[in-house]
């Protein structure tokens, strides 16, 4: 496939607006076009010893889930690692995308394949996404009646405001009088000179309505998930259950307060990655994710809510076999698929 295909394609099995505003995702890296590919590389982590894997298995694009690129670089030169993956890519032809959070959030993504080591259960997002193009334009709607000896008048005087959009004039009756309805959409910025100039005039502004104009929300998309078991399960099945799923010997456990290892456990939070912040507030039996600040640890466990951490990574890299069979049928089999034998999580037990 030709690669602004293949990106194409891949931004449609998960859309970067879903991602969060602070990641770095979508292409990385271009090597200059045109370019074909026909071997896509899958790692949780493309570090220099993975990116030396994927130029000996003929990679033309590797799709790291961690962007390797996250904070600007300066140069490109061979004094740092993460330059060094620029270069050594570029030098092999080698692109490089990353979805990151956009994986985080859609239905059949990261989280929602963690949720499968917890056993039966129906499952939400701790954190909904909102429809990224809907509506079009604005965050506020404005409507207002005006009679024909204040309309002109007015309307010179919003079209002058920058960031006014979707503006409509109807006719109306107000109260027996013909008037005319003036409707238009706004940023939060432009709302504050809008509402300003309807309140110079009295009878404008006590006929004037502000609406919110909020994005639908999509279902089944969005960060963490809020899981409910079938039925209660004990503490120690789940850390098994865990233990299996990730294929760990080990994990991290908090007991919270007043809890056991036989506890019921029915409702699990969790967050692949580092979670605190999703998972943060969430009424639970468990929280479940990769990493969690220590103090963080000491409010759930207060809380009475217990807490298995996982390591970072080790919450995502599992996901990969199942991306690499979604995308072989996303992308009708047109590439060669394979995922990094190299990528590990950076830390170990001694």
């Amino acid at each position: 496939m030709n690669l602004r295909e293949l990106v194409s394609a891949l931004n449609d099995f998960a859309s970067p607006a879903l991602a969060e505003s602070w990641d770095n995702v979508g292409l990385l890296v271009e090597p200059s076009p045109p370019h074909t590919v026909n071997t896509l590389f899958l790692t949780n982590d493309l570090t220099e010893e993975v990116m030396e894997e994927a130029v000996q298995k003929k990679a033309d694009l590797v799709l790291s889930y961690h962007p390797p690129i996250f904070t600007p670089l300066k140069r490109v030169t061979w004094k740092t690692w993460k330059e060094r993956l620029v270069v050594r890519a570029l030098e092999n032809r080698i692109g490089i995308y990353s979805p990151h959070t956009a994986y985080d959030a859609i239905p059949h993504g990261v989280n929602n394949w963690l949720t499968k080591g917890l056993g039966t259960c129906t499952s939400a997002p701790l954190h909904p996404s909102t429809a990224p193009s809907s509506p079009a334009e604005g965050t506020h709607r404005v409507e207002f009646c005006a009679d024909a000896e204040h309309l002109d008048s007015v309307l010179s005087k919003i079209k002058d405001i920058p960031e006014i959009s979707c503006l409509t004039t109807l006719p109306a009756r107000v109260e027996g009088e013909e008037q005319t309805r003036v409707s238009l959409n706004c940023s939060q910025k432009a709302l504050l000179e809008v509402v300003a100039l309807l309140s110079q005039n009295s009878l404008l502004y006590h006929k004037t309505e502000i609406l919110l104009l909020q994005k639908p929300l999509l279902p089944h998309t969005g960060m963490g998930r809020l899981c409910t078991l079938s039925e209660p399960v004990s503490l120690s099945d789940i850390i098994e259950r865990i233990k299996g799923h990730l294929q760990l010997p080990h994990v991290r456990v908090a007991l919270g307060a007043g809890r056991t290892l036989e506890s019921p456990v029915k409702k699990a939070a969790l967050c692949a990655g580092s979670g605190s912040s999703v998972l943060k507030g969430t009424e639970a039996d468990l929280y479940l994710t990769g990493e969690m600040s220590h103090h963080d640890v000491l409010e759930a466990v207060a809380n009475g809510i217990s807490v298995i951490l996982c390591e970072h990574s080790n919450t995502e890299r599992g996901f990969l076999s199942e991306l690499r069979d979604a995308l072989a049928v996303h992308l009708q089999d047109k590439i060669n698929i394979i995922v990094s034998e190299k990528d590990r999580d950076p830390l170990q037990v001694a």
